[in-house]
């Protein structure tokens, strides 16, 4: 009763007063919010003008080629500061994107992705143990490989792909890469968001060894790959809808 009567005897302004404080320490964390964006966008921007890669500022398309790892756990909505190019391997030039994924409006991690010649015939993920991987729809659990824990949705095919050789290639990629996966063609990994140029450079690198142990050297599918880099460049007046396609458009 005597905290009620205090609470009632202080005045209007001081509550006013209070409330003015907490809307300008939230309008302030808003605005630095904005401007780590901004930074972020200006910093990815540059870096892909450095390594001659493209940039966009959003792309709703991309992640819907990818349902499982990081994509699949923190349900991309859309990508964005995306960056297409192309890294070279000891197995020859693969294209690549890195970009943002966004969910429920937030920016949870970058994946940085690295396309093989080949699909692969399974879903694989390699998650690490501190990850709370668990998510609706799980490939089912292989157990551990290496420092990380193996799901895929083709259980048998996976343990054939699954060499010494691919698990150190996997433990290899840092405690900061939550989860490596393959799906599809591309070899993919997640990252926190507010890594720099210089660890998804190496990021790159890790991810292409991967692709060259998971896709090895193929005459006939690097020939292909070096017919679509000597095609001319498409008309300019060819429409491009996605990221990928202009990438491909451009020999990436």
């Amino acid at each position: 009763m005597r905290d009620t009567l205090v609470a009632v005897g202080i005045p209007a302004w001081i509550w006013f007063v209070i409330a003015a404080v907490a809307a300008v320490a939230g309008l302030a964390l808003l605005t630095a919010d904005k401007a780590r964006e901004s930074s972020r966008n200006r910093e990815r921007a540059r870096w892909a003008e450095l390594r001659g890669w493209q940039y966009v500022e959003e792309d709703e398309r991309l992640p819907q080629q990818w349902a499982g790892g990081a994509i699949g756990y923190f349900g991309a909505e859309a990508a964005v500061n995306v960056v297409a190019g192309s890294t070279f391997t000891s197995d020859g030039r693969r294209p690549v994107f890195v970009f943002d994924i966004e969910a429920d409006g937030l920016i949870p991690a970058v994946i940085v992705a690295v396309r093989c010649n080949r699909i692969h015939p399974v879903l694989l993920e390699l998650w690490l143990a501190s990850v709370p991987f668990q998510r609706a729809e799980m490939p089912e659990l292989l157990g551990p490989v290496g420092q990380r824990y193996a799901f895929a949705d083709e259980v048998n095919t996976a343990r054939a792909m699954i060499t010494q050789e691919l698990v150190d290639a996997a433990d290899a990629l840092g405690g900061d890469v939550g989860v490596a996966w393959l799906e599809n063609e591309w070899v993919l990994a997640s990252v926190a968001p507010n890594v720099g140029p210089s660890r998804l450079e190496r990021l790159l690198r890790d991810l292409g060894e991967i692709a060259d142990i998971v896709d090895p050297f193929d005459e006939e599918a690097l020939q292909a790959q070096a017919q679509r880099e000597q095609a001319p460049p498409p008309s300019a007046a060819q429409p491009t809808t996605t990221t990928e396609e202009r990438a491909r458009q451009q020999g990436f």
